[in-house]
């Protein structure tokens, strides 16, 4: 278990990184939305599956999805539209896609290595 903290330790740092240096509103929060998935993969590892599940539920679902509608409705003019389609190409996705599935890889991972003695069969 210790692999799964710091691989999304890694992925946590390096998604708030993008989430800082983006210019793009809505990309920056889709980082963001990572970030704080790589954080719930940090509380599960560590063994606070509460405390995971209510980052999932609480930041990454409500919070998050409010405000991607907030951005999303601001009002983009011709040119912000242009380079949102020149966004949309397929190597632009290459990074969030991979820091996605690294980190589906590991709470998957984590999730099952859980048992009734903890993680890992590791009980008190």
């Amino acid at each position: 278990m210790e692999f799964a903290f710091y691989i999304c330790g890694l992925i946590a740092i390096l998604a708030t990184l993008r989430v800082v240096t983006h210019t793009n509103p809505v990309h920056a929060l889709l980082y963001l939305i990572i970030s704080l998935l790589a954080i719930a993969g940090v509380f599960f590892s560590l063994g606070a599956y509460f405390a995971g599940a209510l980052e999932i539920i609480v930041y990454a679902g409500a919070i998050m999805v409010l405000f991607v509608f907030v951005v999303m409705m601001l009002n983009l003019g011709g040119t912000e539209i242009e380079q949102e389609r020149k966004w949309l190409q397929p190597g632009i996705w290459i990074g969030p896609a991979i820091l996605s599935a690294v980190l589906l890889v590991v709470i998957v991972y984590a999730i099952l290595g859980i048992n009734d003695q903890g993680i890992d069969g590791c009980g008190d």
